[in-house]
């Protein structure tokens, strides 16, 4: 599947904001991770899009995109969401699913404005600490050390297919810029630790939520699935063999039922 994202004005063209929607049916709006939208509409959104309406949106910041110098932190980001969702006209309340750091922008999103979600999946998000077991500091780590820390298999096909060597020196330029852009956008938010008060925050939360988890996640240890479940009200953790960090790509079938099965 092929989805080109489209150019959606945000608070009368602040932020000029791609937002890549397919599929049909029940609205879930989707919120990427660290690593932006990059690589397009992947495996995993295709699947949800089977069943959903999927809209993922690039944040300010990420790939390349302008708006990031008028975000300050973490409420300014939830401020942006809520008027992200007036500009694509979403109905709510809506769906939402985040990954990674966008899954701490999600539970951000339900805690300020509970009315907005109707049902929240969060998967291995971040915006909590534990001093006994630290997130892994990705800013540190080399490009060719990446997978073994995000992957549960860094030799899998998967990661094979998502890190292929660049054709060119050109295309190699771009995919370095891309990835110290979004290094850069997310160490707003992460940096020195991705702990931003959500901890104050969170028991605002009142949608049903989902929380997954990779066992054998490097980046962050699944450690932390007990504890946003002992914040969350309504809230279930589910934990999927065979995946790291970047579950939704190497356990796209799991995941997948995971999340259909809750959403419904």
């Amino acid at each position: 599947m092929t989805v080109e994202p489209t150019t959606v004005s945000v608070n009368e063209g602040q932020f000029n904001v791609p937002v890549y929607r397919a599929g049909s049916g029940e609205q879930l709006l989707y919120i990427h991770n660290a690593g932006g939208m990059g690589r397009g509409f992947t495996p995993d959104l295709e699947r949800l899009a089977a069943s959903y309406e999927v809209i993922a949106p690039v944040l300010p910041g990420w790939d390349d995109t302008d708006g990031l110098q008028d975000i300050d932190d973490t409420h300014d980001l939830v401020f942006f969401l809520q008027d992200l969702i007036d500009a694509l006209g979403l109905k709510t309340p809506v769906n939402v699913l985040g990954h990674s750091l966008g899954g701490s922008f999600a539970a951000e999103l339900a805690a300020a404005r509970p009315d907005l979600v109707k049902k929240l999946v969060l998967v291995a998000p971040t915006g909590l600490w534990l001093d006994e077991s630290p997130v892994a500091d990705m800013f540190s780590v080399l490009p060719p050390e990446l997978p073994g820390l995000l992957f549960a298999d860094p030799a899998s096909p998967v990661v094979a297919e998502l890190f292929k060597p660049p054709a060119n020196q050109d295309e190699l330029a771009e995919v370095m810029y891309l990835q110290l852009a979004n290094f850069a956008a997310a160490g707003k938010f992460m940096w020195p630790i991705p702990d931003k008060g959500l901890k104050k925050r969170i028991h605002r939360v009142k949608a049903p939520t989902l929380i997954l988890w990779g066992k054998q996640d490097k980046l962050i240890a699944p450690a932390y699935g007990p504890v946003f479940v002992s914040k969350i009200r309504q809230s279930q953790l589910v934990e999927i063999d065979g995946a790291g960090h970047m579950l939704p790509v190497e356990q796209t079938d799991k995941y997948v039922a995971e999340v259909t099965g809750f959403l419904g």
